[in-house]
């Protein structure tokens, strides 16, 4: 039951997370923002979440999941709420900020409860599974609801959204109970993030795990339906249908760089070989020109399967260090790699606009931060802990 709701929570921020790209032209009208204003109050969703990661950590280590994931839901469904119901941009941004600041449980909770409730032979392909299910619900989501928006308009859709939220809300409240393997209470509640952050190789391991994520935060998550529609003469529905393969192949992806990854006991070679195919998709995807909605999908397809291997960031960070201190560890990389957001959605949206509303210079971002990622991999060296040892 904690691995479901965890699961069903990461799927629901995530949707909450890209929900604003399914109407990007109408919620930018709305509000009367340029393409550089929508990516910055998209991407407020992102400047509490990034910080916020290195709380979640260190009170998930102490405390467990329970007494903090249930209100986070609670917050993240009242935050999507006012997004829909202001009509002032400010007011948009204080709901866009409430959303980000329950989000910022939902990932990280997903991977302690897989950390703390299962052995540690299976945590890649585990982890794999919790973001495969958020990634799925997203694929099939985000076309059913970009459906909803073009007939009914994007407010009710997002009404929606929440009233849901409400739902998992009420099933953390009955259902979601601590595990027994918790950390020590006598430890010092910083000292997990004192080891983490004086480690330099989980640092250069956050930062090309955020390079590697960097298109599903930008193009999966923001501007990808703008660039299909503009450049490729595709409908909203075609686009976002196109866009919903980078998250069904994230899904078979993480799940399948995970099961290798246990199986054979290595991440680097896995992550070093996707990154650049991953690359090589991306590229094909965006500059090819082509109107058809078949190869356009079947790219941006393999770009979420290869880059699924990015899930192995996490496993390869937390094992150069003691189960205690996991959560921290694996919410201090998904803080840098989340953070990346707020970097590239709104730099990109400006540089379309200096470009006139051309997409190709500023998603040359793409391939050009996936191959700096694979560079930065093949430099990491792989450590196990004897807590994440095979048993």
């Amino acid at each position: 039951m904690a691995f479901t709701i965890v699961s069903l929570f990461f799927l629901f921020e995530f949707v909450a997370r890209i929900e604003p790209s399914l109407a990007s032209d109408d919620i930018a009208i709305w509000f009367g923002l340029s393409n550089g204003g929508f990516g910055t109050l998209s991407s407020i969703f992102f400047w509490i979440y990034a910080p916020m990661q290195l709380v979640v950590g260190l009170v998930l280590d102490r405390y467990g999941p329970r007494r903090f994931v249930v209100p986070a839901i609670l917050v993240l469904s009242l935050g999507v709420a006012l997004f829909a119901w202001s009509n002032d941009p400010i007011l948009a941004g204080l709901g866009r900020f409430l959303t980000g600041l329950g989000a910022s449980f939902g990932f990280v909770s997903g991977l302690y409860v897989v950390n703390h409730w299962f052995v540690p032979s299976r945590f890649a392909v585990l982890s794999g599974a919790v973001n495969a299910l958020g990634m799925l619900g997203t694929a099939i989501g985000a076309v059913a609801l970009t459906s909803v928006i073009d007939h009914s308009g994007w407010r009710p859709v997002f009404f929606a959204t929440s009233a849901a939220g409400f739902v998992l809300f009420l099933l953390a409240v009955v259902f979601l109970r601590d595990g027994q393997d918790q950390s020590d209470d006598t430890q010092s509640l910083m000292t997990p993030l004192r080891l983490v952050v004086s480690d330099k190789r989980v640092w250069w391991i956050a930062v090309l795990g955020a390079l590697y994520y960097m298109p599903v935060n930008v193009f999966g998550g923001l501007w990808g339906k703008a660039e299909l529609t503009a450049d490729h003469g595709l409908t909203s529905v075609k686009a976002e249908t196109a866009i919903s393969m980078i998250f069904w192949g994230m899904a078979v992806g993480s799940i399948a760089a995970g099961w290798i990854s246990d199986k054979i006991g290595h991440r680097k070679w896995i992550v070093v070989s996707n990154v650049i195919l991953a690359a090589l998709a991306y590229s094909a995807a965006v500059y090819s020109n082509s109107s058809s909605v078949v190869f356009i999908s079947a790219m941006l397809f393999l770009g979420g399967l290869f880059g699924g291997a990015q899930m192995l960031t996490f496993a390869m960070a937390k094992e150069g260090h003691p189960k205690a201190v996991s959560g921290t560890v694996i919410a201090f990389v998904n803080m840098i790699g989340i953070g990346g957001a707020l970097i590239f959605q709104p730099l990109v949206g400006t540089l379309i606009d200096m470009s006139g509303g051309a997409f190709g210079m500023a998603l040359l971002t793409i391939p050009i931060c996936l191959i700096i990622s694979a560079v930065m991999a093949v430099f990491v060296s792989e450590q196990r802990h004897e807590d994440h040892l095979e048993i």
